[in-house]
């Protein structure tokens, strides 16, 4: 399985578009190679330079294994999204402290063989738990940001 986005490479720069410094959307994804037998999909994203330690800015789960992407700024219907570490449902972007340096945001696409069996608005450590024997595979795309 393979995660991109069109707005950045891997490893490169996520645009300001995306950070708390421009719209705080969520970027264009796409994925390809979701292996057969896939229930469903789940995507976190997750920055490990922050001060206090790993900071969550995504949580999704029940996206269809037969889409292709999420649009900018978009969840589909029938997705939950999960509490991320600023307190809200939903996408926020990069917002590193100003003058911390570079950090990194690991997308995670995770192919699942059972379906995820969360309420919206649970946290990461819970779709950890339920991705723990559930993972067929997963991809990686990693953005950075400084601010």
């Amino acid at each position: 399985m393979k995660l991109t986005s069109p707005a950045f490479d891997d490893g490169q720069l996520i645009p300001v578009r995306y950070t708390c410094d421009g719209d705080d959307v969520s970027p264009e994804l796409h994925w390809i190679d979701v292996p057969e037998g896939t229930a469903e999909l789940a995507l976190t994203c997750q920055d490990p330079d922050a001060p206090r330690g790993t900071f969550t800015h995504w949580v999704v789960w029940h996206l269809d294994p037969e889409s292709k992407g999420l649009p900018t700024g978009e969840v589909p219907a029938g997705a939950s999204q999960g509490l991320n570490d600023f307190g809200h449902v939903g996408y926020d972007g990069p917002c590193p402290p100003p003058g911390h340096g570079t950090h990194h945001y690991h997308f995670v696409l995770h192919a699942t063989a059972t379906a995820i069996a969360l309420p919206e608005g649970a946290t990461i450590a819970e779709l950890h738990l339920a991705l723990r024997d559930a993972v067929l595979t997963r991809a990686e795309l990693v953005g950075t940001y400084a601010r």
